[in-house]
This record gives structure tokens, C-alpha cells and sequence, in this order.
């Protein structure tokens, strides 16, 4: 396959920890995705932003999504550097309702997550466009070629963040840039950057879906052992613990 990266944003990714935006969808095929994920949060009660369906591995719950986290627009970009060869370990749908005080505090997840070595990036995919006003994702360029900044627990409800964790010192805020993507765009962050995201002050619902990908050698280094499924090349190694959903998926929502 050849690289849909340009050499000028994998430079980017590696100095800066991110890389957006990258084209993936039509904003048209984002609008149908947006329509059939809205349909499974509405009959699975995922509707609340804080619903534990949306947290961990919701792609094996919701089909589309399962579409979404190898979808060849995506999963080569991702490739382009992790390497040739990539696993989808976890996903999320960040759901921000208009005028509601949820957030995501500033965090890296390379200080939860245990693995290593750390060639692990997120694609965010925006379903909606992801706006200054309503809480687009911000990050910390070059937060990631530094120690790991001291986090602990937030107490706030309004925190997204499944353990209510936080980063515990000050963000500087000169630094920070926010990361304005269209609907059908992506944006691509390593593990180790630090990011976080604002309320919504708009009137619509703000939905972007985190895919949470690893290169195949990376491993589980905590106790427990992990799962993912295999989306492009070969499983070499065998650190995790297979991945298969069986079952038709509305392919056609690929067209257009």
C-alpha cells in the first residue's frame, strides 16, 4: 500500500505528537455514519455521554463502528506510523450534548495504559465537525518526548475521562492547539501527548469516535491480559488476545 501521509506530517507526528487534518470520509459517508450511530445510542441507551457503552471497546457493540476502525482510509494513515502491521485495541465515542458542562480533562494515556513500547497512536474521527466552540480536541505539541507529567484523580463529574483521571500541573496555555477538523476528517495523536477538550457552548451535539491503535509488537506490560483485533497486515507476535465479531454490518454505508 502505498503512504497517505505526506513525509512533511509523519515529520510532524513524530516531533509534534499528532498530525491533522487527514481527509477519510465524504462528508456525505460521515453524515450516514453519524445518522447509524445516533440510532444505536438512542436503542442502547448510550445517549448519556457518560454511558459506559460508549467507553472501552464500544465498536464490538455498535456496527458501524466496527466498519469505522478498518476502514482503508483510516487504518493506512495509522500505518503510515505505526508501521505495517496494526492492531485496533480499544474505542470510544465522545459524545458532547449542546451546552452541557461535560469535558475531557487534560491527560496522556501513556501514563493508564501499560504498554509498550509506546508505538500506539488514536485516530479521532470527527462524525460532526469539531469546532473551537464545541469542545474540539486540544493537545500539547512535543508532550510526548518528555517525562510523563504527573497525573491524579479529578473530582468532577463533568470529566469524561472513565477513571476520572487528570494531569495535576498547570497547562501551559501559549502551547495549546486546538485541533478544527470537518466532519469526515481525522486527526492522529500518539500515546504519549498530552490533550484534553473543552464543553460544548454550541447548540448541536458534538460526536467524535477514538480508535486505539497499536503496532503488533507492541504488549500488555500490566498483569491482565489484553485483546485486540488484527486490522491490516500480520499478527507476528501474539500478544493479544484475538479479536473476531461474526455477524453482517451495513457495508453499504461505505459508498458515496
Amino acid at each position: 500500500m502505498g503512504k497517505v501521509l505526506t513525509d512533511s506530517q509523519i515529520e510532524q507526528y513524530v516531533d509534534q505528537g499528532y498530525v491533522a487534518p487527514i481527509p477519510v470520509l465524504t462528508r456525505a459517508q460521515a453524515d450516514r455514519y453519524r445518522v447509524e450511530l445516533e440510532r444505536f445510542l438512542d436503542a442502547s441507551g448510550g445517549a448519556d455521554p457518560r454511558a459506559p457503552i460508549l467507553r472501552t471497546k464500544v465498536h464490538l457493540r455498535c456496527p458501524v463502528l466496527l466498519e469505522l476502525i478498518s476502514m482503508p482510509t483510516i487504518v493506512d494513515a495509522v500505518a503510515d506510523v505505526l508501521g505495517p502491521d496494526v492492531l485496533c485495541r480499544s474505542s470510544s465515542v465522545f459524545l458532547k450534548l449542546p451546552g452541557g458542562a461535560t469535558y475531557v480533562a487534560w491527560h496522556q494515556d501513556a501514563a493508564y495504559w501499560e504498554l509498550e513500547p509506546p508505538d500506539v497512536a488514536t485516530a479521532w474521527v470527527a462524525l460532526t465537525d469539531s469546532t473551537e466552540q464545541n469542545g474540539a480536541l486540544q493537545v500539547l505539541p512535543g508532550s510526548h518526548r518528555v517525562p510523563l507529567m504527573p497525573h491524579g484523580e479529578v473530582d468532577d463529574p463533568a470529566n469524561l475521562l472513565s477513571r476520572g483521571q487528570g494531569i495535576t500541573v498547570p497547562i501551559p496555555s501559549s502551547r495549546v492547539v486546538t485541533l478544527v477538523l470537518r466532519a469526515g476528517e481525522i486527526s492522529i495523536h500518539h500515546v504519549g501527548l498530552a490533550h484534553g477538550s473543552r464543553p460544548n457552548a454550541a447548540s448541536t451535539r458534538r460526536i467524535g469516535f477514538a480508535i486505539r491503535y497499536v503496532a503488533a509488537h507492541v504488549r500488555n506490560a500490566g498483569r491482565r491480559r489484553d485483546s485486540a483485533m488484527l486490522v491490516r497486515g500480520i499478527d507476528r507476535f501474539g500478544h493479544f488476545d484475538a479479536e473476531r465479531v461474526e455477524g453482517p454490518w451495513p457495508s453499504s454505508l461505505r459508498r458515496g
